[in-house]
């Protein structure tokens, strides 16, 4: 009985402390720092910062209620934290995957951004330096007033992205960056081992990921053989002869992509043509059309390809007649082959 007293005199407290903010310690009400999470994805890599965002509220923010020289938990309520999915650098300096509690020490011209082993706490105010596990100094930016605290991704790459705390007036910039290629390629290697083992279009994929990346040519090639031993189609094929050609064994490449051109449907070969188009290899790919049209002449993409040839060679006129039978054989194509043919009646290369 007596424990249940003082449980309930507690809980009292609890309520009346809390009251003045409509806030409970045992209950799920609003707060006046509201939560919010923000993820990014560099790669495969994920990056996600999960805080509270505190408001100014006419009250003095730097170097007043947040006090230059201290450690700030860079939010409000319980830790916030920054979480990495995989390894990742900080202005340049190692951090390993995990989730971190993010707290800053802020002051007039650097700041202090610092990476905790503790994540869990509330705020910073059992902080311990003991537990960190990387310090970075970064220069603060003006920004334009944010009433509310947030964090945002700036300036994105492909391999890095820069995180930034805005409140106030004032910015603060923390590079990220992201090893992708050595990252996606051991992860390739776990994929491969669950259902995606079991079918061509899994290594055919992770083939073309380390070809277009420059990866691991031979691993490439080990990819795309057990992509045709699954089932040898001209997809794999047409990779397999890219990636031999990119290790030199030119020979091998030509052989393999005449034997992809040999089962292709109409429509890869003239897929595959456009392709070259764009890597313009015109030539090649005229040569496609021009196959394509002797074998099989009531496709309206055919008649689409030899309409390029004849734009190619500064005959508009049989281009544009190529083209609208193209469009009397097409069907929800229509629309795309009436401005093309716009474009041919006007002498204008669609080629270009």
């Amino acid at each position: 009985m007596f424990r249940l007293r003082m449980f309930s005199a507690l809980l009292g407290l609890l309520i009346v402390a809390s009251a003045a903010h409509a806030q409970s310690a045992v209950l799920d009400l609003p707060r006046q720092s509201q939560h919010a999470i923000i993820t990014q994805r560099i790669g495969i890599t994920d990056i996600t910062i999960n805080y509270h965002r505190p408001m100014i509220n006419g009250r003095k923010i730097w170097d007043s209620l947040v006090p230059y020289g201290q450690v700030w938990r860079a939010g409000a309520n319980e830790n916030t934290t920054i979480a990495f999915s995989d390894p990742v650098t900080i202005e340049g300096k190692p951090l390993d995957k995990g989730t971190y509690g993010l707290h800053m020490i802020p002051a007039e011209n650097e700041w202090t951004v610092i990476f905790s082993r503790n994540s869990t706490s509330w705020g910073s105010f059992t902080y311990n330096q003991s537990e960190d596990a990387l310090r970075v100094n970064v220069k603060p930016q003006p920004t334009e007033p944010h009433e509310a605290l947030a964090y945002d991704f700036d300036q994105l790459t492909p391999n890095s992205a820069v995180v930034t705390m805005r409140w106030e007036k004032i910015a603060v910039p923390v590079k990220v960056g992201v090893d992708v290629n050595p990252i996606v390629a051991k992860s390739l290697h776990n994929q491969l081992r669950g259902l995606a083992q079991y079918t061509w279009e899994g290594w055919d994929d992770a083939a073309n990921y380390l070809l277009d990346n420059k990866v691991d040519l031979n691993e490439a090639l080990s990819y795309e053989d057990k992509s045709i031993q699954n089932e040898e189609r001209f997809d794999n094929l047409v990779t397999k002869s890219r990636i031999l050609d990119a290790l030199g064994r030119k020979d091998e490449a030509a052989t393999t992509k005449n034997k992809a051109m040999a089962v292709a449907s109409p429509l890869q070969l003239h897929i595959y043509a456009r392709g070259l188009q764009g890597q313009k290899r015109q030539d090649e790919a005229f040569a496609i059309f021009r196959s394509n049209a002797k074998k099989y002449p009531n496709q309206w993409f055919v008649h689409s390809g030899m309409a390029r040839v004849y734009s190619g060679q500064g005959d508009f006129t049989n281009a544009a007649k190529e083209m609208k039978v193209a469009l009397s054989l097409a069907q929800k194509q229509k629309p795309s082959i009436q401005g093309l043919i716009k474009r041919l009646e006007a002498k204008e290369d669609i080629n270009k």
